[in-house]
């Protein structure tokens, strides 16, 4: 069976509708083809297969948590079809290309696994070098908005010229939107995003020699003793990122090892003993405390159900137990649970 084979295989195919529809089946797009799934699909494989499958229009919104951006989304159908080509050709075919360090958006791997692996690279460093090295840290402009379109197409060719058809309709998605960039809310955009700097990811574990790097998209960390060699990775890299029209940011800088560094919501610091501690930014932190002490207030106004409510501060909860936050914690629940039970106390009296 061809890869393009396996993205057409109705019995593949319905089992990407299946998970598509998971947490979506009371929106509009997923209700209409829920109706007659199985013709649905069937319809999406005959499209496929005779070369008529389109991507529809997307649906723009923008999201405020962590930073401002804008989200595209497309419809139900077409989440089915990336669902199907991402699980049974894209990932599995590429996670013998990427990194160990390549963090995100696999399985077994995301957020908790690429702030344990800077973790243990922080303690590896340490235990070979002492506490005396310096951290890169790199961030670039405006990663999925400045993708190239040619340029990705050129690196998706490469990795799967064996089947034309899985090269067309990658194509296909690639070309969906107008001008530089893929939107964000496109499953397969991800992998795509995991792909387009692999190149980089060999660079700098090869050719510059670096052990202690790793990379969650287009947020990454070089580790080395000499502050004179990270400079010059610095320079390597960001003419690197100018063949794929990229450039890095103002965030991007060289601090000594022991002062820390900012990734994935947390401020990793390496301790003298070789510990590492992660903590929330203090403004991060106010900032999450005002938003659920609010939020608690509106349930007890009656303007906010309380499942809601907690769905999303549980959520908070299980992010900050990922670090050395467990006075937070417990102060946060303590002062919810007053704001909460002094309105039952006062609906009794």
């Amino acid at each position: 069976m061809t890869d393009f084979e396996k993205v057409t295989d109705f019995g593949n195919m319905y089992k990407a509708y299946r998970r598509s529809k998971c947490g979506k089946g009371f929106k509009k797009s997923s209700a209409k083809f829920n109706i007659m799934a199985l013709d649905g699909v069937n319809t999406l494989v005959e499209q496929l297969k005779n070369k008529t499958y389109k991507v529809s229009e997307y649906t723009e919104f923008k999201v405020y948590e962590p930073k401002e951006r804008i989200i595209k989304t497309t419809s139900f159908k077409d989440k089915v079809v990336q669902h199907s080509l991402c699980d049974n050709v894209i990932l599995p075919k590429l996670k013998d290309v990427f990194i160990y360090d390549n963090c995100a958006g696999q399985i077994g791997k995301g957020t908790s696994f690429g702030r344990d692996r800077l973790s243990e690279q922080m303690q590896a460093f340490y235990q070979k070098h002492g506490i005396n090295g310096y951290i890169l840290k790199c961030d670039v402009t405006k990663f999925f908005y400045s993708i190239s379109h040619e340029q990705l197409k050129d690196i998706v060719n490469y990795y799967f010229s064996y089947d034309e058809d899985i090269c067309n309709l990658c194509n296909l998605f690639i070309d969906s939107t107008e001008g530089a960039g893929i939107p964000l809310g496109n499953q397969i955009n991800q992998g795509f995003a995991l792909l387009y700097l692999d190149g980089m990811d060999k660079l700098i574990k090869g050719e510059l020699g670096i052990e202690y790097y790793g990379r969650f998209m287009d947020d990454f960390w070089l580790i080395h003793q000499s502050k004179e060699y990270l400079k010059y990775c610095l320079g390597v890299i960001t003419e690197f990122l100018k063949t794929l029209d990229l450039t890095l940011n103002g965030k991007t800088q060289i601090s000594p090892l022991k002062n820390g560094i900012s990734y994935l919501g947390f401020h990793f610091y390496l301790t003298g003993s070789g510990k590492v501690i992660r903590r929330l930014k203090n403004q991060n932190k106010r900032n999450k405390q005002k938003k659920y002490i609010k939020m608690a207030k509106l349930v007890v106004e009656g303007k906010l159900p309380a499942e809601k409510f907690y769905t999303s501060y549980n959520a908070w909860k299980n992010h900050i137990s990922q670090g050395n936050c467990y006075r937070l914690g417990k102060d946060m629940d303590r002062r919810i649970n007053d704001i909460l039970q002094s309105a039952k106390a006062e609906g009794e009296n």
